[in-house]
């Protein structure tokens, strides 16, 4: 029982600080203004470690290496203290460890995508002026858009939002799969 309580509190914790700081390479990526309370939200939650990384990791042509460093250095820990509550030994599987942290970044960006689809769809609909609904259509149009154009829309629905959940919940099921027989047991 211990287990699984330390295993969910971890999971928990790590997804969310893992997607806020893949969050902040987005919000760097799409180009969203700096000055709005998800950017301020995200930094503040973030500074502590991307700041320090910033000395060594630059941004270059869009991309905030420094947070996606330390989304990999998160997902490191995580699964360093997943396999340490597991009852093994995180030595012995070094070369592992460095693969499913890879692979859960993946898995944290792909489920901040979801939700932030999820989010804009539901607000598209019950309030399309909301404030929140820019900053959630920058955020989720370079996935949307392509879907978009090839998707005919049904009397003014949109069904891409509906698309895009259904291949990313394929690419998380894979995702989890592959972590699953690198280390048996999920991530």
């Amino acid at each position: 029982m211990f287990g699984d309580i330390a295993r969910f509190l971890l999971n928990t914790v790590f997804t969310l600080f893992g997607a806020a700081l893949l969050l902040r390479a987005w919000i760097v990526a799409v180009r969203l203004p700096p000055y709005n309370p998800v950017s301020n939200a995200v930094n503040h939650a973030t500074n502590w470690l991307v700041l320090p990384l910033r000395h060594v990791f630059k941004t270059a042509r869009g991309i905030d290496w420094a947070s996606l460093v330390a989304a990999l250095i998160a997902a490191i820990v995580y699964v360093v203290l997943m396999v340490s509550v597991a009852g093994v030994d995180p030595l012995g599987l070094a070369p592992v460890i460095a693969i499913v942290a890879l692979l859960t970044v993946i898995k944290w960006a792909l489920n901040l995508l979801v939700w932030l689809t999820i989010l804009m769809a539901l607000l598209s609909w019950l309030n399309p002026s909301s404030p929140a609904m820019p900053i959630l259509y920058q955020l989720t149009a370079p996935f949307l858009n392509p879907l978009r154009r090839v998707l005919p829309r049904f009397g003014g629905i949109d069904l891409s939002p509906i698309l895009l959940f259904v291949i990313v919940q394929v690419l998380l099921m894979i995702v989890t799969r592959v972590a699953v027989s690198l280390t048996l047991f999920g991530i």
